[in-house]
């Protein structure tokens, strides 16, 4: 049974990973945000699974965070504000999709390599999970640089606090405060984007941030000479 165990830990943790190379992926807003609520939801299992193997009760209650915060509440407002400012459908990126795959590749890689390094006396599965929070939490950061939508951007930030959820309940003894200190702060920054969005779009009619350069005066035409 303690194969059994560490296999079904180390598999959700896979999949947490793999959806986040799936936002990477994906060039549609409506795909962007089903495939972060399935990471959401897939990270919801990991830290119940965790809970259970691990007889910590306070994970069951990150989970429930998980799934009804993250899976649920939050995919379904950014939809709502997608359709109600009218933001267009596709995912601009400054990378094409096979670049942006490579450098993933290799950022996986490098959080292995780093993880491995330092973690040589923990055990096997909290390793590997920790290998992982921190492969997600890099993936979020290139999505976050990578996209110029608003929108992505913030699904970007997201991604990479569910890496960091990851490795609260990779870590055993993790306690609660700790977990409900990020699910908090998730929220709050939610809402401060949220906002955000309606003021931008109010002012400037556009959430495309390579638009709103020459707002700045950053890509100004230059008369012909």
């Amino acid at each position: 049974m303690a194969d059994f165990y560490y296999d079904t830990a180390h598999l959700l943790g896979a999949l947490v990973l793999l959806t986040s190379f799936g936002l990477l992926y994906q060039r549609r807003l409506f795909a962007l945000l089903n495939v972060f609520a399935t990471q959401a939801f897939v990270l919801a299992a990991a830290a119940a699974w965790q809970a259970f193997i691990h007889g910590e009760p306070h994970l069951y209650i990150t989970a429930l965070l998980a799934l009804s915060l993250k899976a649920i509440v939050i995919p379904v407002a950014l939809h709502r504000i997608i359709l109600r400012l009218e933001i267009p459908r596709a995912v601009d990126s400054a990378l094409g999709v096979g670049m942006t795959m490579v450098i993933g590749v290799s950022l996986v890689t490098l959080s292995i390599l780093l993880v491995m390094g330092v973690t040589s006396g923990a055990a096997a599965l909290t390793r590997e999970d920790l290998a992982s929070a921190l492969s997600v939490v890099l993936l979020g950061l290139l999505m976050m640089i990578t996209r110029r939508n608003a929108v992505s951007q913030v699904i970007g930030f997201m991604s990479l606090e569910n890496g960091l959820i990851l490795a609260a309940i990779g870590v055993e003894g993790m306690p609660l405060v700790v977990e409900m200190s990020v699910a908090f702060a998730v929220m709050v920054a939610f809402i401060v984007f949220g906002i955000f969005f309606f003021h931008i779009r109010e002012r400037f009619d556009t959430l495309d941030l390579q638009n709103l350069e020459t707002f700045r005066g950053e890509r100004e035409e230059r008369p012909w000479s």
